[in-house]
């Protein structure tokens, strides 16, 4: 535990001390601002609730952005660098490795997504939403955030270098949204198996509308699960 949490600590100074990390704060809170007031609050009146759900919705596509953004450079830079040799001859076993990089990104993840909890607050100037709503919302946000972490993770296993690393996450990405897509076109059992496997449609919804969504937790835990543990059997 105690090289995992150095491990998470070397991370969250390599985000803070570089411009890289800065650079996906700015932009991610540039462009949730953005799309909130142009798409969420829009011209015309509506349900607060209405509101809430769409900044979730908009909120979903900038974290799983940042995800790739965040692990592209966690493994695959090592490797570019050179650094990456200093790992494998340090007293550091492969599975402390990933969960302590993983855990530096979330932490930073956790960190950009919390600044913008400025954006549902503003609802309560001129409308009136639960706070249940926001913090069930930030909870799915925060998992599809963990979820997409994992993938990239794995995916700068991978990789030898960033863009590479980049390019293999979001593919793996793009195919687990469009699951529901495939869901609709195939027959049972098949049908079943990729509607389930849609990383955003059948588990984040609920989230956004306020509804804990359990069997999302469970689904966005097995894929943290089970790419972690095949980014550690590549490191192997």
């Amino acid at each position: 535990m105690r090289t995992i949490g150095l491990l998470v600590r070397r991370e969250l100074r390599a985000y803070f001390d570089t411009g890289w990390g800065w650079t996906i704060l700015a932009m991610v809170l540039i462009l949730d601002g953005l799309m909130f007031y142009a798409f969420a609050l829009g011209s015309r009146e509506r349900f607060s609730t209405d509101v809430l759900s769409d900044f979730f919705y908009l909120s979903s596509g900038t974290t799983m952005i940042a995800g790739v953004l965040l692990t592209m450079r966690l493994i695959a830079e090592e490797r570019q660098t050179g650094t990456f040799v200093l790992l494998q001859t340090a007293p550091i076993r492969p599975i402390e490795i990933v969960l302590g990089k993983f855990l530096g990104a979330f932490g930073f993840l956790t960190i950009l997504t919390l600044l913008t909890t400025y954006m549902p607050a503003l609802i309560f100037v001129h409308g009136k939403v639960s706070i249940g709503q926001i913090v069930v919302g930030y909870v799915g946000l925060l998992s599809l955030g963990a979820a997409t972490l994992a993938v990239g993770t794995f995916s700068s296993a991978l990789a030898k270098n960033q863009l590479l690393a980049a390019m293999i996450g979001s593919g793996i990405l793009v195919f687990l949204l469009l699951g529901w897509l495939v869901g609709q076109v195939t027959e049972p059992p098949l049908s079943a198996v990729f509607s389930y496997s849609a990383i955003f449609d059948r588990h984040f919804q609920p989230f956004m509308k306020g509804r804990l969504n359990t069997e999302g937790l469970v689904y966005y835990g097995s894929l943290c699960f089970a790419f972690l543990l095949m980014a550690t059997r590549v490191l192997q």
